[in-house]
């Protein structure tokens, strides 16, 4: 049974349409994006929850001990594979938590920024329910040569909406370009941005992101 996250939890007005579960970067936590809430010209009230990921000692930073979704050890690329599975499986008990309370699968987005959004999309794509959609922010899918074999049908058509930095020194632009035509190669419907940022959010991006919401909670 995964072990139930930490979170703040951010409702825009009563009676929320739809949820996000929002999902920060290494190093960071829950409230990483909390301020972007009121930043956002939504249509419709909406839950946000921003989960605290486990702290974890992260490889590449020399073991130093931090919140993380996964280790990322530079000699071993697909070695946080077990550490993802554990992440996602957090994450759907979250979901599984808003069904429970009445929110369908249907009006609950998965977002992530970085690690966050790796988890986004390998929970999102292997889910085997209907979900509103998935926000991946200056990410890339881990492992997208064997992606097929744990995908779910139930979400092929969910809109996808996809962002980068052309400067990004973290991550580079080309692993979130490989990500989207691998999505794209498999019949998903991606929605691309990329902005002259490194690994940030730029106030264009913030918009985008608001205009993406109002389409998928109309």
């Amino acid at each position: 049974m995964a072990e139930q996250l930490e979170c703040l939890t951010v409702e825009t007005g009563d009676d929320p349409a739809g949820c996000v579960i929002w999902l920060h970067g290494l190093g960071a936590d829950a409230s990483d994006f909390e301020p972007i809430v009121p930043m956002l010209a939504l249509n419709q009230n909406l839950k946000f929850i921003f989960p605290n990921a486990p702290i974890r000692p992260i490889t590449i930073n020399g073991g130093a001990e931090m919140r993380g979704w996964y280790d990322i050890d530079p000699g071993a690329p697909l070695a946080g594979g077990e550490d993802i599975e554990a992440s996602a499986a957090g994450i759907a008990a979250l979901v599984e938590a808003e069904v429970e309370a009445g929110m369908p699968t249907k009006q609950i987005a998965l977002a992530g920024f970085s690690q966050g959004g790796v988890i986004a999309l390998h929970l999102g794509l292997a889910y085997a329910h209907k979900l509103a959609g998935i926000m991946a922010l200056s990410t890339y899918l881990h492992d997208h040569e064997n992606i097929a074999s744990r995908l779910d049908f139930a979400n092929v058509e969910t809109p996808i909406f996809m962002a980068h930095g052309l400067s990004d020194p973290m991550i580079p632009i080309t692993r979130a370009i490989t990500a989207r035509e691998t999505l794209l190669g498999l019949n998903y419907t991606v929605e691309w941005h990329e902005y002259a940022m490194g690994h940030q959010v730029c106030p264009q991006e913030i918009q985008d992101v608001a205009t993406w919401l109002n389409q998928i909670f109309p």
